[in-house]
């Protein structure tokens, strides 16, 4: 039995981690079981990690659910995804408001049932005044997508003379973004042993750390996600600065 890592006074806690949260199918076929159970052992593993997340001490949460490239899945698999997102919405929105979790959904939102959409949209207005962890959902997600919709914005603004092109830095693209109000992550965490970014905030990700872990995701844990943290700790984070001698 795992036992959780208590929170050294010296850690100090990323401010967000965001997390690839992959291994749902291996963890099923693994136990003979069909991959809609582990789908839903991973939504279970959602609830730990958004309450550890909170006790350690993070400010934003984001947990990449489903991407632009899933809808290409088996439809029944889609189905059963959709099913569990709608049960997890309506079961979880009260909770999350109750232990003050403000909700958020990144994504293109529009590709979803209307029903779906209208759990997100209650869930981001019902938890919007909350002042503890955020939790961020990126669901019909793509980076590459996300950029390009961003381009098309800032190239719509500036035909329309809203936007000086001479003006355009990194800072004008991060405010066309999705994640315009949430600052990157400093720590990026994929489970089931995959060791790729699979198109998941590509521009955010330029400095954040990464760790990647064996554990399936069904089975990630507070433990999991403290020795996480323990990790980003032990590194020194140089965004491109040289540290000592050349």
């Amino acid at each position: 039995m795992q036992t959780a890592i208590e929170k050294p006074d010296d850690m100090t806690p990323p401010t967000h981690v965001a997390i690839i949260m992959d291994g749902n199918g291996r963890w099923a076929k693994s136990r003979g079981l069909p991959r809609a159970m582990g789908h839903k052992s991973g939504a279970e593993a959602v609830r730990r990690t958004v309450e550890a997340a909170g006790e350690y001490g993070v400010s934003y949460l984001t947990l990449f659910g489903f991407s632009s490239e899933n809808w290409n899945r088996p439809k029944q698999e889609i189905g059963d995804l959709m099913g569990l997102l709608r049960l997890y919405l309506r079961s979880e929105i009260a909770e999350l408001h109750k232990k003050n979790v403000r909700l958020l959904m990144i994504g293109d939102r529009s590709r979803f049932e209307p029903d779906i959409i209208a759990l997100i949209e209650e869930g981001e207005r019902t938890t919007a005044g909350n002042t503890g962890l955020t939790l961020i959902l990126a669901l019909s997600y793509g980076g590459r997508q996300e950029i390009a919709a961003a381009v098309q914005a800032i190239a719509r603004d500036a035909a329309a003379k809203r936007l000086d092109p001479a003006e355009i830095d990194e800072n004008t693209v991060c405010r066309y973004l999705l994640t315009a109000d949430i600052p990157d992550p400093d720590l990026l965490i994929r489970t089931s042993g995959e060791q790729r970014v699979s198109n998941f905030l590509l521009w955010q990700v330029a400095y954040t750390e990464f760790v990647f872990l064996d554990t399936l995701w069904p089975d990630f844990s507070k433990v999991d996600l403290g020795r996480a943290i323990c990790e980003f700790n032990s590194r020194e984070r140089r965004y491109g600065a040289a540290v000592g001698p050349a």
